[in-house]
């Protein structure tokens, strides 16, 4: 049996970021527009959080959540921290 670090973050439950909490980091492993309940259109949904930075394999971590109703959420893509809204970080899938 080897320790396959690769492995273990395939093998990690998949979830919107939306739903993680302060302190979550994990990879985003893919974006999941059509999903997000959200103002924009599925497609300038996916181009926005594309140009943001957020896109497959980019480390992502919670670093802080709004005072009222937790949004929106502050996170860190690699070396960037952005602030962007739960319900539109429902469209990107992590691990």
């Amino acid at each position: 049996m080897t320790n396959n670090p690769t492995k273990q973050t395939d093998a990690r439950q998949q979830i919107p970021l939306g739903l993680a909490k302060r302190g979550y980091s994990g990879v985003i492993r893919h974006l999941a527009a059509n999903e997000a309940n959200s103002a924009l259109s599925a497609i300038e949904l996916e181009s926005r959080l594309i140009e943001l930075g957020f896109v497959e394999g980019a480390k992502v971590e919670v670093l802080h959540e709004g005072i009222v109703g937790r949004d929106p959420i502050a996170v860190r893509i690699e070396n960037v921290t952005i602030a962007v809204r739960r319900r539109e970080a429902m469209a990107v899938i992590v691990a």
